[in-house]
């Protein structure tokens, strides 16, 4: 018999958008610009610090106890304190088992401890609920986890062009944000508690991001599972603001706080055009006193790095960086300047993953996985990302060679090398902002902290390759650290050495090094 972590996690690898190769669903119609890039100046002011760049995915079981406890796990829970941001994957079905009966209670303890941490919480709300499931002809209750789960979250015979089609999310949306928003200024007899609970809790300001949907593009899923832009925008709309607060006074996350943002969902195939659609849909149908206004606050997209299927491949080698620079290009174009996030990037260990880091030289997979997920990361705060989600926490299981279910970031109870990467480089520049980048072979990008300056420097390559480079630094430099990320600890390793007339002389590898100065 499976456990509920091990069988849950199979029937989301299974069931959901993540498990499938990801093809290409809308040809590419916006201008291909020369210079695709952002100047200087406007990636310095547009911005994250490094550490919004480390966060993971995962779900609310990851957290607790076994043996049917809803207890945190403090062990589990200290593994996750590794990255800065949490993704969850919440089934809509978990929070509202019936159709209008609501139970949240569960989840307080996550979001605030998240919170404690310094951990962004991002709720990636989805699945149809059984209870909507059941208004199909072809539900079968003996497999109440078959592809219906997929399905576009509106009752059958609904026409999924219309926002009104969505107002059960729209709902849903409205009572997490009432809860966890930090608004507290709401009618009570709005809030749908359960009945253990007195009084209904509001404002509990442990939550500023909420996600509508997860992959709406699939069309591995067939017609039933995917979306148009135009169908998604009439969705996010009604789960953005009860389009235009149309749907009723409890419809809708901004509806109930609206602060709380609302980030669109990743979409599987990394087309800007998709989000184009999106906007135009909103320039037609959300006109309010002769403007129209946008239903998202967050662009968002997935993209793994891979050799077209065959093996995963270095990112700097890969066109995840152009296709970075095309969303951007695509905010400031169209979206005044929206953060745009990446919600699922990542890299298998399965030696026979066809998303698989590489075994390089004396190198395994895992310790390229390590140096990828880091570049990766590197690579977007310098192409201006605002936020990036790896995925994922945990395998699905480290044996099947499918795509996506070795991705794991910690085992059992370590961090894998890739977990320690990032629990050092959180530590030692998290604050940091991404300044500018001296060098591109190698790479050599500048970040800086008040006084404080941080060189990183590693090669763009999947060879083993080393080089030599010679870091000038400022007139008053004499000394400078160099941090090394070490696999299976919580520190880099570090040595202060001297400068020479200003220089360091420093052996590059395709393992990014760190040096600091004051």
């Amino acid at each position: 018999m499976k456990t509920p972590y091990i069988l849950g996690l199979i029937l989301y690898l299974g069931l959901n958008s993540s498990c499938c190769k990801k093809t290409s669903t809308i040809s590419a119609t916006i201008e291909d610009k020369t210079n695709l890039d952002l100047n200087e100046a406007e990636l310095i002011k547009a911005a994250a610090p490094f550490k919004n760049m480390l966060g993971i995915n995962g779900f609310e079981w990851e957290y607790i106890k076994g043996n049917g406890s809803n207890q945190l796990d403090n062990d589990k829970v200290g593994l996750i304190s590794t990255f800065s941001g949490f993704r969850h994957y919440l089934d809509w079905e978990k929070i509202e088992p019936k159709e209008g009966v609501f139970n949240l209670n569960f989840y307080d303890q996550i979001y605030q401890k998240n919170k404690e941490l310094g951990i962004q919480s991002l709720i990636c709300l989805q699945i149809m609920p059984g209870w909507m499931r059941k208004t199909y002809s072809d539900y079968n209750p003996s497999d109440p986890y078959s592809s219906l789960r997929d399905y576009t979250p509106v009752p059958q015979g609904s026409d999924k062009a219309m926002p009104v089609s969505y107002v059960s999310m729209a709902k849903a949306g409205y009572q997490l944000a009432a809860r966890y928003g930090a608004n507290s200024d709401i009618d009570p007899n709005l809030i749908k508690h359960p009945s253990y609970e007195s009084s209904p809790k509001i404002g509990l300001n442990v939550l500023d991001y909420i996600e509508c949907s997860n992959e709406p593009d699939k069309n591995w899923k067939g017609p039933q599972a995917q979306q148009s832009p135009e169908q998604y925008a009439a969705q996010l709309s009604a789960f953005y603001d009860g389009h235009m607060g149309t749907l009723g006074k409890d419809a809708g996350v901004k509806t109930a706080d609206p602060k709380m943002k609302v980030v669109m969902a990743g979409i599987a195939d990394p087309n800007p055009e998709f989000v184009k659609r999106i906007i135009d849909w909103c320039r037609i149908n959300r006109i309010k006193d002769g403007k129209y206004t946008l239903c998202f606050d967050v662009i968002n997209y997935h993209q793994y790095a891979n050799d077209n299927w065959k093996s995963g491949k270095a990112p700097e080698l890969s066109n995840i960086g152009d296709v970075a620079s095309r969303f951007i290009k695509l905010s400031k174009d169209y979206a005044d300047n929206r953060p745009v996030w990446v919600t699922e990037c990542g890299f298998d260990v399965n030696n026979k993953s066809p998303q698989r880091a590489l075994a390089i030289g004396n190198k395994t997979t895992y310790d390229t996985q390590a140096d990828w997920i880091l570049r990766t990361a590197l690579l977007y705060a310098r192409k201006g990302i605002k936020r990036t989600f790896f995925y994922m926490l945990n395998d699905v299981n480290l044996q099947d060679a499918t795509q996506y279910s070795s991705s794991g970031l910690i085992e059992n109870t370590k961090r894998r090398a890739s977990g320690d990467y990032i629990f050092q480089t959180r530590k030692l520049m998290g604050d940091f902002i991404y300044q500018r980048s001296l060098s591109m072979d190698p790479i050599v990008d500048l970040y800086v902290s008040d006084h404080k300056k941080i060189y990183v420097l590693t090669i763009p390559d999947q060879k083993g390759t080393v080089k030599d480079y010679t870091l000038k630094l400022d007139k008053e430099i004499k000394e400078a650290t160099i941090y090394t990320p070490t696999a299976g600890a919580n520190e880099m390793l570090s040595k202060k050495v001297k400068t020479d007339n200003q220089q360091l002389l420093l052996r590059v590898t395709e393992t990014p090094i760190f040096v600091q100065t004051n």
